[in-house]
């Protein structure tokens, strides 16, 4: 997928001015397109041009970043989260339910591997990989990175809208499927997939 580059951004002013709109706007669009919830502590979000260009936006907001050498910088560090080619990449959210305890409720994702999440098409599993393995990624909290590889048959059976897709997690004691994924929700990621090979 083709990345973002400066004239995709926005002036910090003219971001900051409509902030509201375009946070109202991008929520809507992650609960309808990009968000899947697997059980009551995981999310997976799932990136493109649309999801990172918001991100990049408060980012910048943020730091208050405006030298386009800087920009660049981290347009290129953000563009490597897009979806490449036969691959999906989301980042996986962790509930914390007591900030308090966030350590101690983190301890349970420690082992996170690609056998942790799992894309379910009807009765074929497709093992993540996380991209967060090493120990100081680990110890960043609540957000990692995990992609979906597809092979040929896999991408023609994720693109058949007859057979059901789901995403399983089975980790220590929290097994838990998503919903089947939404039409809407579908047709997006296989857009990504479209739109990469066309990149």
């Amino acid at each position: 997928m083709r990345g973002l580059t400066l004239d995709d951004l926005l002036p910090l002013s003219d971001y900051v001015a409509q902030r509201r709109e375009f946070f109202t706007a991008h929520c809507r669009y992650l609960d309808h397109y990009r968000r899947v919830r697997i059980g009551p502590k995981l999310t997976l979000l799932f990136e493109n041009r649309q999801t990172l260009w918001f991100r990049v936006q408060e980012l910048l907001r943020v730091a208050r970043l405006a030298e386009p050498e800087r920009v660049q910088h981290e347009l290129d560090l953000y563009n490597l989260l897009l979806p490449s080619r036969n691959c999906l990449q989301a980042a996986l959210l962790i509930d914390v339910a007591n900030p308090e305890k966030m350590i101690e409720e983190l301890s349970l994702w420690n082992w996170l591997g690609g056998d942790t999440v799992r894309l379910r098409i009807g009765e074929r599993n497709l093992a993540s990989r996380f991209v967060t393995t090493r120990p100081e990624d680990r110890c960043i909290g609540a957000a990692h990175w995990v992609q979906f590889h597809f092979d040929v048959a896999t991408r023609r059976q994720f693109a058949d809208f007859s057979q059901p897709v789901s995403f399983v997690v089975r980790h220590s004691s929290y097994g838990h499927e998503s919903p089947p994924l939404s039409d809407d929700v579908r047709q997006s990621l296989v857009e990504d997939l479209e739109l990469s090979d066309r990149d």
